[in-house]
């Protein structure tokens, strides 16, 4: 593959890196009621990050087995995303933090 299309595929994964980050992060202000989901800019947000990474996390929720209440599934999706970006770029000749 050539290097702009290593690089587009590497930050496509990091951005969704992020976006999923930032997912995690407004659940649990969501959950300890920091975030008022009664505004429409936030509702809004929620939405779209959850319209961007349900149809990736749904599937690895499907497999998981319950952990009392407690959703692994980010923790299981982020840690293929850094499986998956170190074999490209070991791949593509070592571009992982370039």
């Amino acid at each position: 593959m050539s290097y702009a299309v290593v690089k587009l595929i590497l930050t496509i994964i990091d951005i969704y890196w992020w976006i999923l980050l930032a997912t995690v992060v407004m659940s649990w202000l969501i959950a300890f009621d920091v975030v008022n989901m009664r505004s429409n800019a936030a509702y809004s947000i929620w939405k779209w990050l959850n319209a961007v990474t349900e149809p990736v996390l749904a599937p690895i929720r499907s497999v998981l087995p319950s952990v009392g209440g407690l959703d692994i599934s980010p923790l299981i999706l982020l840690l293929i995303m850094q499986f998956l970006r170190d074999l490209i770029a070991s791949a593509a000749g070592g571009l992982a933090y370039g």
